[in-house]
Order: structure tokens, then C-alpha cells, then sequence
């Protein structure tokens, strides 16, 4: 990571909030895009803490202070990429939640930001949300995409189930699903039966064009 960096990584490694939001206001006045913050420097922190989390060298407590730093980050950064984002075309809408059994959101919140701004109209469930909960909205929004995220291995039966339902029902069955979070793969993904992966904001936002294009 570049030493530019370095200040923002370890406020959310530490989970100093007003360190990170302070870090965060100097790197935008210096001319950094904020999605290229994200990209460079909080997407990578988190995915090093979530393979931490993963192989038990921190602890939820640990993800749950990082969590309340990226949250003050994009408090921040909302303004910037929304005044960047003003002439965008609606792209389509899309549901967005953390699956049953994993209160998570982090990455879920991150996805539907950078998301929102890209020009998709966004229903953010929030967490621990069931499949027929998300099927129902799915159908009451008419939406072109729903997104599944997930970081703890016992939301992934849930993921599927949701994918399931959703792909089952004739209201439902031409939304595309997106899905991602620490424990998922793209080979996952697919024999799951989701119409595509992306493992962090960015790649998020291109897979979702590519989906509803």
C-alpha cells in the first residue's frame, strides 16, 4: 500500500474515528479521488482484516471498530462522489442486504454507496435479512438486481436458499443476483446460481453495470 496511506489503514485498524475522518478530509483536499481511496486503501484494509477475522487473529469486536472508522469515512467521501455523480443516467434498481444470519455491513454499505452513486437507485434491507424477506421486496420494487453479501460461513446456505427463491418465482426470476463477502468465491457464486461475483465496491459496481446492461 502507499505510504499516502498508511495513516487512513491504521485509523481503521486502531478504530480511531476521528483520526480516519480527519485522514480521510486531507487525501480528498490533497486530489485524490474518494473511489480511489476506497480502492487503494479501505477495500484492501478491510479484506485484510477480513482474512484476519477469518483465521481467528482478531475478533469481532476488532471488525466492529473498523466498521464505525469506514463508516465515518464515507460520511466524508458521500458528498464527493454524489457531487461527482450528478449528471448520471439511472442504471436500474437494486436491493442490497447482509444475508440471514450474518449481521455484517461493512461491505455491504461500502457496495451500496459506491453503487447509489454510479447511478443505481438503491433498497438497502440492512442485515440478518431472510430469503422470503428479500424475494418480497425484490418483487414489491420490481428490481433489476438484487445483491447478497455475506462474511460469516453460516449465511452462505442462506445465500443460496435466497437465490433459490428468488430464481423460482415468476416475479422474480429475471432479476439478476449479485453476490459477495469474505467466504464467498466466484465458483461459489456461480454453483450457487448467481448471475455474478465481485469481491469488493469497485468491482461491485462494474459486474451490476455489466448485469443490467
Amino acid at each position: 500500500m502507499e505510504e499516502k496511506y498508511l495513516t487512513l489503514k491504521e485509523a481503521i485498524v486502531d478504530g480511531e474515528v476521528e483520526s480516519g475522518s480527519e485522514e480521510m478530509q486531507k487525501l480528498i483536499d490533497s486530489g485524490i479521488e474518494p473511489a480511489e481511496i476506497f480502492s487503494n486503501c479501505v477495500e484492501p484494509t478491510l479484506n485484510d482484516l477480513g482474512d484476519k477475522f477469518a483465521s481467528l487473529e482478531i475478533f469481532l469486536p476488532d471488525l466492529m471498530i473498523a466498521g464505525e472508522v469506514v463508516e465515518a469515512i464515507q460520511i466524508v467521501a458521500e458528498p464527493y462522489l454524489k457531487a461527482g455523480a450528478a449528471e448520471v443516467v439511472n442504471k436500474g434498481t437494486a436491493v442490497i442486504c447482509t444475508a440471514y444470519g450474518d449481521l455484517h455491513d461493512i461491505g455491504k454499505n461500502m457496495v451500496n454507496l459506491m453503487m447509489q452513486v454510479n447511478g443505481f437507485k438503491m433498497v438497502d434491507l440492512g442485515v440478518d435479512i431472510a430469503p422470503k424477506a428479500v424475494a418480497a421486496k425484490a418483487a414489491e420494487v420490481n428490481a433489476d438486481l438484487v445483491c447478497l453479501s455475506g462474511l460469516m460461513m453460516p449465511s452462505l446456505p442462506y445465500i443460496e436458499e435466497t437465490i433459490g427463491m428468488l430464481k423460482g418465482d415468476s416475479l422474480t426470476q429475471n432479476v439478476k443476483v449479485m453476490v459477495g463477502g469474505g467466504p464467498v468465491t466466484e465458483g461459489w457464486a456461480i454453483n450457487a446460481g448467481a448471475d455474478g461475483y465481485a469481491d469488493d465496491a469497485a468491482g461491485a459496481v462494474a459486474k451490476a453495470m455489466e448485469l443490467v446492461a
